[in-house]
């Protein structure tokens, strides 16, 4: 009889234990913030990235993560840069005047040159081109 007053009030402070632990992980989850590409939901430039981008392809380094992309600039206009990414894949990124370039102070589109390594930030078009916001000359 003295067994069961103690077995009873442990078995009930494990009961209650589990259900606060899986109820405490239920809780960190729904306040985890949710990340697309390996960035917060909030990260500037986060909409439109996407694994896999538009065209499918989603290499490390490589092309097509939506609004992202880096590697070397091979060719460049008034209005476009295209990167060489190091998947030996292509895109054309599209600049304007509000399109922000840095280095290791503030750029502009004039730095921007053949030869640079560069990384995009942006928003992917439909035709797997990338509306750059921003564009920054890698060292």
């Amino acid at each position: 009889m003295k067994i069961k007053k103690i077995i009873v009030p442990v078995v009930v402070a494990v009961v209650f234990a589990a259900g606060g632990f899986f109820g405490g992980i239920q809780y960190q989850k729904s306040k985890t913030p949710s990340r697309q590409n390996g960035f917060p939901s909030d990260f500037p430039g986060a909409t439109g990235m996407r694994a896999g981008g538009a065209t499918g392809q989603g290499r490390t380094g490589g092309a097509g993560r939506g609004g992202f992309t880096a590697g070397d600039v091979i060719s460049k206009d008034d209005k476009s840069i295209t990167v060489k990414n190091t998947d030996g894949s292509t895109k054309i990124v599209y600049f304007s005047d509000s399109t922000t370039v840095t280095k290791n102070e503030t750029g502009s589109k004039d730095d921007v040159a053949v030869g640079k390594k560069v990384s995009v930030m942006g928003t992917a078009n439909s035709d797997g081109s990338v509306a750059a916001t921003n564009i920054q000359i890698q060292p």
